[in-house]
């Protein structure tokens, strides 16, 4: 292993020392003015060990070394080179200047001294001075042509146009067409005003690359961002005429097709891009995105599911596109065949976490609450430290009366949301209503007050909170100012005037109870339900008025055959409590 590193040393020196055109050959005076061949090996010795350090990256020894060999011959190009990367390196940029300098007029023929120099005048920020020092090394020497790349970045800098083109032209005729060169020179022709030249820069790639998409666009734009609409469309119809699929140049000719209102012409093309794999269906999804917010109603009814369905066919396998389809029928409020599209994109990629989302709604709001909690169940083992998964699960057990089941999934989820005080709240609000399922009395209120702390005006949490204080003939006084605020601010919902009702009646304030019942049935007809003609049949009946009371009693059996205690209350024409 050593005689190997020692090779690899060798051979790196050999290659730096090979700058300075073999820098020793020439013959060295000695102290007293004589050329000695001691003096000879010992600016040689000092140069070779100093490149050795310099290789090591040990750079303060090779300083001082290349110095040592420079005091023998003070004439020497590539050592006074040497030292100057050493002391750019270490950020002495004008000490670095003046050595490189010296090594120039030493030896004006070697490019990599000009480099050097124009580099450190660029650090320094004299870029006149760099971009002279690019010009006189390509004015002096063969097959430097590379570097007109950097002059002409200097000149940009300096706002010397005229000259960075020039520079342009060079690197075009030294080595042929080039898409950076000619985009460079457009930018400069568009920053001087001189649109016609720009064009005709462009059209060289468009000549020279016919059926380049890319470069007919780039056209296409500069021409819209100078307000030539007819041109760039005349420029776009004669593309599409010659290559009839091109996907992005559709899509161009279909945006400029809307803005003139031509619908049908916008669709036709829209659609000839959507149906082109050369588009990405990332481009498509994308797009569709846009639209889906942009679009009105009736346009994305039509138009906008006739693309996604393009989509879906053109790209069976990729998942997102069936997201995106699923998105459009989603807010086109197709809840069916939108779960039905999200459904397919889990089944080719479960990891999109906004997909289950998605499709837990869509359960969610088609009350499939088995669904709900199979399909969060199944999410949760994918995303255990998500949330809201813990809502939906927490949220269908609850709806179904799963009170056990539902509390754990709503504690986890509160506890995972901690940063999200608003989600908590929520939490809270369930889980008020999930402990007083299992008849904990004291964490539900607990709940319930941490939720209202949060948000006091909670409509629901007040609604519920003082409901269950109602039932359970606790703090009715309390309850009945919650309720009464929960009525006051939605004065046509027919469940929050029940509640109220019911708390009056708890209260035994049965004549105010009667007049807020009647509410119910007069502000929010068609969300009467069966519970509310048996308040309103308690009610009368506390008021004497037992016939009334028989018949909503009949009422609400009618809408709810299986309410507990409704046949003894019609049998019996007597109120039972539970």
């Amino acid at each position: 292993m050593r005689v190997i590193k020692i090779h690899t040393f060798l051979l790196l020196l050999a290659i730096f020392c090979s700058v300075g055109h073999n820098i020793y050959g020439q013959k060295i005076k000695g102290k007293k003015g004589k050329t000695t061949e001691a003096s000879l090996r010992e600016a040689e010795f000092y140069f070779t060990e100093g490149e050795k350090y310099y290789i090591l990256e040990d750079y303060a020894k090779a300083l001082v070394l290349f110095q040592k060999s420079l005091e023998i011959n003070g004439e020497n190009a590539t050592v006074h080179y040497k030292i100057a990367q050493i002391l750019s390196k270490g950020n002495e940029l004008q000490k670095a200047l003046e050595s490189v300098k010296e090594a120039i007029r030493l030896d004006a023929d070697n490019k990599y001294f000009y480099v050097l120099a124009a580099e450190i005048y660029s650090q320094l920020g004299d870029f006149e001075n760099a971009s002279a020092t690019y010009e006189g090394m390509i004015g002096r020497l063969d097959n430097t042509e590379q570097y007109l790349f950097e002059l002409a970045a200097l000149y940009l800098y300096q706002g010397r146009y005229d000259d960075a083109l020039g520079s342009y032209d060079k690197i075009e005729k030294a080595y042929g067409l080039s898409e950076e060169v000619i985009f460079q020179k457009q930018k400069i022709h568009l920053q001087n005003n001189n649109l016609e030249q720009a064009l005709a820069e462009g059209q060289k790639l468009v000549d020279a690359f016919p059926g380049e998409e890319s470069y007919v666009l780039k056209q296409v734009e500069i021409l819209l961002s100078n307000d030539k609409l007819d041109e760039a469309k005349e420029i776009l119809e004669k593309h599409i005429t010659s290559y009839p699929q091109g996907a992005q140049a559709r899509l161009m000719m279909a945006g400029l097709k809307r803005k003139e209102g031509d619908l049908e012409g916008a669709r036709k093309d829209l659609m000839v891009a959507f149906q082109s794999s050369e588009l990405s269906a990332q481009n498509k999804i994308q797009l569709l995105a846009e639209y889906r917010m942009q679009l009105k109603k009736e346009e994305l009814e039509g138009f906008g599911i006739e693309l996604a369905k393009v989509v879906v066919q053109v790209h069976p396998d990729v998942a997102d596109a069936h997201a995106i389809y699923g998105d459009i029928l989603q807010t086109l409020g197709k809840t069916e065949p939108a779960k039905n599209q999200y459904k397919h994109a889990l089944e080719l990629d479960n990891s999109n976490f906004n997909i289950w989302q998605n499709i837990l709604q869509l359960y969610l709001e088609l009350n499939k609450l088995d669904s709900v909690i199979i399909v969060s169940e199944e999410a949760l083992e994918l995303f255990p430290n998500q949330g809201s998964l813990y809502y939906y699960n927490g949220a269908a057990n609850l709806q179904q009366r799963n009170y056990e089941e539902a509390v754990p999934m709503l504690e986890q989820g509160k506890k995972l949301s901690s940063s999200n005080l608003g989600l908590v709240s929520v939490f809270n609000g369930m889980l008020g209503d999930a402990y007083n399922g299992l008849k904990n009395y004291a964490k539900s209120d607990v709940a319930y007050e941490a939720a209202l702390d949060f948000d006091p005006d909670n409509y629901i949490v007040l609604n519920n909170y003082s409901y269950y204080l109602a039932l359970r003939r606790e703090k009715l006084e309390k309850a009945e100012k919650m309720s009464a605020k929960v009525v006051k601010n939605n004065p046509t919902n027919a469940t929050y005037i029940d509640t109220y009702a019911w708390v009056l009646y708890m209260r035994e304030k049965y004549k105010e109870a009667k007049k807020v019942m009647e509410k119910a049935f007069k502000e929010d007809p068609d969300n009467v339900t069966a519970i509310h003609y048996e308040h309103y049949g308690d009610i009368l009946f506390k008021l004497g008025d037992i016939d009334a009371a028989v018949k909503n009693w009949r009422i609400a059996k009618g809408l709810n055959p299986n309410a507990e205690l409704i046949d003894q209350k019609i049998a019996d024409r007597k109120l039972y409590e539970q």
